[in-house]
């Protein structure tokens, strides 16, 4: 693993940007999975402006959402309609180049990723309880692939979800899991704020539980974590 400590989070978030265009500026097939939320915001947009300065073959890179929350009443879930406003369309990215992951299709997307060559590149948030991705402590096996979380009104995720958007939430989310992120050839974690702290240090230096699904990250051979001095007030 590799930790690298920013003074702050504008300068995690040039990091972050430099570290996805490198990827992106690959001359072949890249397979990249990129996390909405707002760890990433700035990021995206040093991102954007760096792709008016910078010519090269954009159209190599594909990119695959790695959760979804179905959302009654609408073509796209949570994850997609947060991807194509943050992230699709400020930095241009054609249709036919987003992989879309969706309740329809999940049982079948690991089989897609290795057709497609294999994922190269996750960039991923951690949330306060440990999660990342659609891999909640309650929920979470390292041994699932992609797989399908069922949700009821009277589930706390629901009701999260519910609470945050303007939409109903449907009946499930979908999800890369351990072992589909664990494939992939390059790992980027970051995090950034005081909130972050306790969790950041439970994840990298507490032991390996699915109690705190993030840490088995740690097992990546290609992890990069970069974080915020806040963030990573508590480790050791």
């Amino acid at each position: 693993m590799k930790l690298l400590v920013t003074e702050n989070y504008e300068t995690l978030s040039q990091i972050t940007a430099d570290i996805v265009l490198m990827k992106w500026a690959e001359s072949r097939r890249v397979n990249l999975a990129l996390t909405a939320g707002s760890s990433p915001k700035r990021a995206y947009e040093i991102l954007a402006d760096r792709l008016k300065q910078v010519d090269f073959d954009q159209s190599f890179a594909h990119f695959y959402n790695f959760d979804e929350i179905t959302l009654k009443d609408q073509e796209y879930g949570l994850t997609m309609q947060a991807l194509t406003e943050e992230l699709f369309l400020p930095l241009g990215i054609e249709e036919e180049n987003i992989e879309v992951l969706d309740s329809k299709n999940y049982q079948a997307y690991d089989q897609k990723i290795a057709a497609d060559g294999g994922l190269d590149f996750v960039l991923m948030g951690i949330g306060s309880d440990g999660h990342f991705c659609g891999n909640l402590p309650e929920f979470t096996s390292f041994d699932y692939g992609v797989y399908r979380v069922p949700m009821a009104p009277e589930d706390e995720l629901y009701k999260m979800i519910d609470e945050s958007s303007p939409h109903t939430p449907g009946e499930e989310m979908v999800t890369f899991g351990p072992q589909t992120v664990l494939a992939a050839k390059e790992l980027v974690l970051i995090a950034n704020g005081e909130k972050k702290a306790a969790i950041i240090k439970q994840a990298l230096e507490g032991p390996i539980t699915e109690d705190v699904p993030a840490s088995v990250l740690r097992l990546h051979p290609n992890l990069t974590v970069i974080l915020d001095r806040e963030a990573a007030s508590q480790l050791s």
